[in-house]
């Protein structure tokens, strides 16, 4: 076939299936060479990639869908999975065939999921990875037994070596256009009458749904409440006659001596037991018990948790100490452009607005990059090496007292780095209700934005003195504030667990992956992915929102304001240009839209002991906190290079005063400002990502809303009461 029939004629679509753990994404990079375009299913926010498999003859469509270990639908995931294998979504062209990915080292788990995919009429191939590790554990399989039993091709391959691709694509090749398989399950009497009766019904009832396939059916009957009785229910116009019938063809399989719940565990593993049954041989001298060892410590209560807090410690220490150069560079670059764009454009409307609010904005979104790239790689070595479904396990127990489970701890963990790659790793959370909850309360762990905001105010306003004659006041202050926004988070996990409906999380079910050496390619493509990812989906809403705060800050600009200034310092004595600038940037920002909405919500912020100021300030870091240091240096006449570390601009913080004389910043109103960026949601990118991850505003303006009024309640509490009894 010529490349341009290939490209006229329509591209045959194959799905790839499998275990989490399974390896299905280094089998997808081998064989898309990781050609992938990346998007969300309409109306859910499960990912879908797809590659192209290029052939000589034709090319193929790999759609890569999302890891499963059956497909008895319960998450987004799997209802994806199994809407696909039997084609119920328009959005998705009709599946040529399919290629489930099963783990040599762990044969029989994997093979529930092939047994069912065989059910679904679809030309499949097994490709039988991990044959490596499998061999160095004494395990050896018969490729060619197994696949006569199953009556599919199974291919040995080792997919992070690259080995057995070719021999993989032919098969695939093969089965496109080729014989169905057949399904090797045998079902109760009692279970295949059940099906046929139902199937009969369905057709006399001639819903919109149109025909099911076996599998649905009996599957309809096996799982109460299951989505696919809904669905079948929802498209099928009866007075509920419908199902009491499937409720009596249930009565009729329990009156054969059979439990519906657990009858396809049980036909399926007793399937899989014969067809492995001399296909399989172990050597148990060969495996070396190092593992065992290693599973023993890793997952212990006690020496676990103490592996646990090194490596993390690790893990985020080195975000921290590799992300800040890079950080560094990438504000020096963008602060070096908006240099040279200013020094180029005469001073007026346009050479602010493309330093100020494009070039600002645009670094302001890539300075995330280090962070998020970082993390996600180095999350993604201790995926890939085996060790992170250890510490899921460990911390499994502790999350579930808050509504969360095991998975949910490395997005939380990510999130005191930053929330936006911790919100994305929530992706991993089969529980909807679970994943959402861990959404909701991950930006109330303390990220590093919020360092500067504690430096400046804990530096200036708390004594430099010990507690206890060996505990710095300074360093408990800051440390406190960290914890302030777990105990912040435990508790609101605790009232969304109670308020959210749908279903508590599962119990935590984790097949342990083998160990293995982390793939570097892997590492890469999930990591530039990811970036990617948020580059195309925050960073268009960040650079937005910069724009607009820009314009707010620096709109009305009467002329007459700068001439006024200079006239009242010269007047005084002043001189010297640099500060006369500062002045009038001051005023000219004072004098603003968000100045003069500062101004207009003094009064709601005066219970927190803010002046206008200050509440001007807040409001001007709601796209990223850490601007309100820069924000308080302009508003006090320093100019907006200020930092956490100007002495100038603590001198003026202890310095600034009410009308009447009295100080602004007193203790309890430090506290209140520090309280107040520990709980609210000052971060655009972060409700940018949230709303990506939900594929929706409404949650992204839940997150915002409910923690800037869990931040002003806060602030108020401990102003009040640190005022009465200071």
């Amino acid at each position: 076939m010529s490349s341009t029939q290939a490209t006229t004629e329509a591209i045959p679509v194959i799905a790839l299936l499998g275990n989490p753990n399974a390896g299905k994404t280094s089998v997808f990079n081998m064989l898309t060479g990781a050609r992938r375009q990346v998007a969300n299913y309409p109306g859910v926010t499960v990912e879908k990639t797809s590659g192209i498999i290029r052939r000589q003859s034709r090319d193929f469509e790999l759609l890569d869908l999302p890891g499963t270990y059956s497909l008895t639908a319960r998450s987004p995931d799997e209802f994806v999975v199994t809407e696909i294998l039997l084609g119920q979504r328009d959005d998705t062209n009709p599946l040529a065939a399919a290629v489930v990915v099963i783990d040599a080292t762990n044969l029989e788990r994997n093979l529930f999921l092939a047994t069912q995919v065989l059910e679904s009429n679809l030309p499949t191939v097994i490709a039988l990875n991990m044959t490596d590790i499998a061999e160095r554990r004494g395990i050896t399989i018969d490729s060619d037994k197994l696949a006569q039993r199953l009556g599919v091709p199974v291919i040995p391959i080792v997919a992070s070596a690259g080995k057995g691709r070719d021999a993989l694509v032919d098969a695939i090749e093969k089965a496109v256009g080729g014989t169905k398989p057949k399904p090797i399950c045998q079902w109760p009497d009692a279970v295949n009458d059940s099906v046929d009766a139902l199937t009969a019904e369905i057709a006399r009832l001639n819903g919109s749904i149109g025909p099911m396939t076996p599998y649905e059916v009996r599957r309809c009957i096996l799982d109460a409440n299951g989505e696919v009785e809904r669905r079948l229910l929802a498209h099928t116009s009866n007075d509920g006659s419908l199902a009491d019938f499937i409720y009596e063809q249930r009565k009729s399989i329990e009156a054969a001596g059979q439990a519906p719940a657990n009858l396809e565990a049980e036909v399926r593993y007793a399937c899989i037991s014969r067809i492995v049954d001399g296909c399989i041989e172990r050597n148990p001298g060969v495996r070396a018990p190092r593992s065992e060892r290693l599973d023993n410590l890793l997952t212990h209560r006690i020496l676990g948790t103490i592996v646990f807090v090194i490596v993390m410690t690790a893990v985020f220490s080195s975000v921290f100490s590799w992300a800040a150069p890079l950080m560094d560079a990438i504000e020096g670059v963008f602060a070096t452009l908006g240099g040279w764009v200013s020094s180029s454009l005469s001073e007026g409307l346009l050479a602010t607005f493309l330093t100020d609010g494009v070039i600002a904005g645009v670094g302001g979104v890539l300075v995330f990059l280090p962070q998020i790239m970082i993390l996600i790689a180095l999350i993604t070595l201790l995926e890939d090496c085996g060790y992170l479904a250890r510490a899921a396990f460990l911390m499994d127990r502790v999350l579930r007292v808050f509504g969360l489970g095991g998975r949910g701890f490395v997005p939380l963990l990510s999130s005191f780095a930053c929330a936006i790659p911790g919100v994305m790793a929530t992706r991993t959370i089969e529980c909807p209700k679970e994943r959402l909850i861990t959404i909701l309360i991950a930006p109330l762990m303390a990220c590093s934005a919020r360092i500067p905001v504690y430096t400046i105010f804990v530096a200036a306003f708390i004594p430099q003195k010990t507690v206890w004659g060996f505990l710095p006041l300074q360093g408990l202050v800051f440390a406190g504030m960290y914890f302030f926004g777990i105990i912040a988070a435990a508790i609101a996990a605790l009232v969304f667990k109670n308020l959210l409906a749908g279903r508590t999380p599962t119990p935590f079910i984790l097949e342990l992956p083998s160990y293995k050496a982390p793939s570097v390619k892997l590492i890469l493509w999930r990591t530039l992915d990811r970036a990617k990812a948020f580059l195309q989906s925050a960073g268009t809403i960040i650079l937005a929102m910069s724009i607009i705060i820009w314009a707010l800050l620096y709109f009305p600009r009467p002329a007459s304001l700068e001439t006024q200034v200079r006239t009242d310092m010269q007047q005084a004595g002043i001189t010297d240009e640099g500060e006369i600038e500062n002045a009038v940037a001051g005023e000219y920002l004072r004098n603003s839209v968000m100045g003069r909405i500062g101004k207009a919500i003094e009064p709601a912020v005066k219970p927190l002991g803010w002046d206008w100021k200050i509440g001007m300030a807040a409001m001007a870091s709601f796209p990223a906190r850490e601007v309100v240091v820069s924000t308080l240096g302009i508003i006090y006449n320093l100019g907006d290079a200020t930092d956490e570390e100007s002495p100038a601009l603590r001198e003026k913080l202890q310095a600034a005063k009410w009308p009447d004389g009295g100080k602004v910043y007193t203790i309890p109103v430090v506290l209140s400002i520090m309280v107040f960026f520990a709980l609210c949601c000052q971060c655009g990118a972060t409700v940018a990502v949230i709303k990506r991850e939900t594929n929706s505003w409404k949650w992204a303006t839940i997150a915002f809303t409910y923690m800037t009024v869990l931040a002003y309640i806060g602030a108020l509490v401990v102003y009040q009461v640190g005022t009465r009894i200071s």
